[in-house]
């Protein structure tokens, strides 16, 4: 079963997320989209999207963080273990308070605007409830090992993660892991798997390029145009 889970899941659930991904995009191309409801509500969306994306743009970054930068890093720049863990607490609570707020902001709206809530799928349930028990769990298996310096999980979760890229996975480090932990590392890879069959999708269609792009320049008309045309008495002729 360990093997199963540690070493069989992660590639199990990549593989989804790869192929779902291609399968998507050459056969659901029009389906290639958020399904934007802001034509049915936009004033409560427009506080709870922002929210929603900035949290979970945090809680992706500490994830990044967390798992891929090896802790000999951080003491090669003597930052304390306890100082690390300080701010992995503080500053992921935040971020996955900031995206639950987001993500229960946008169910209430689809529960009670019922143009909203018949634009909803099943894909779209099933993708809330997966994703905000991936953020609940993270900050309860972080804040249930917040005492002292809490639960170092950079010494069996993060090398267990780095290893999968070796295609030798050390199953072995993620024997010992607390289960809050090995429960919420499960919901996020069945997320991953997940990600190409919702509207999650989109994140791979992020219009990064705007960031490089060349500035647009505006160039004002002449203002003689703009004006009105003085009024003539009696009639014009044809073609002026």
């Amino acid at each position: 079963m360990t093997t199963l889970i540690w070493g069989a899941l992660p590639y199990i659930a990549f593989v989804l997320l790869v192929a779902g991904t291609v399968w998507r995009f050459r056969y659901d191309k029009f389906g290639w989209t958020t399904r934007s409801s802001q034509i049915y509500e936009s004033k409560l969306l427009n506080i709870a999207s922002p929210v929603f994306h900035y949290g979970i743009l945090f809680v992706l970054a500490g994830h990044l963080i967390g798992l891929f930068v090896p802790m000999s890093w951080t003491d090669a720049v003597h930052v304390s273990e306890h100082s690390y863990h300080l701010l992995s607490l503080i500053g992921g609570t935040l971020a996955g308070v900031l995206a639950v707020a987001g993500i229960l902001m946008l169910i209430y709206r689809r529960r009670t605007k019922a143009p909203v809530f018949l634009a909803t799928t099943r894909n779209d349930k099933l993708m809330y409830v997966v994703l905000l028990a991936s953020i609940v769990l993270g900050m309860v298996a972080k804040l249930s090992h917040s005492s002292g310096d809490g639960y170092n999980y950079r010494e069996t979760i993060g090398p267990w993660a780095r290893s999968l890229f070796t295609l030798s996975p050390d199953v072995w480090r993620m024997e010992g892991v607390p289960l809050l932990y090995q429960i919420h590392a499960v919901v996020g890879m069945s997320l991953i798997a997940l990600v190409p069959f919702t509207r999650l999708v989109h994140m791979f269609s992020a219009p990064l390029q705007y960031l490089f792009r060349p500035y647009v320049v505006y160039r004002s008309r002449d203002p003689r145009r703009l004006t009105a045309r003085p009024e003539r008495r009696g009639w014009e002729r044809t073609g002026s």
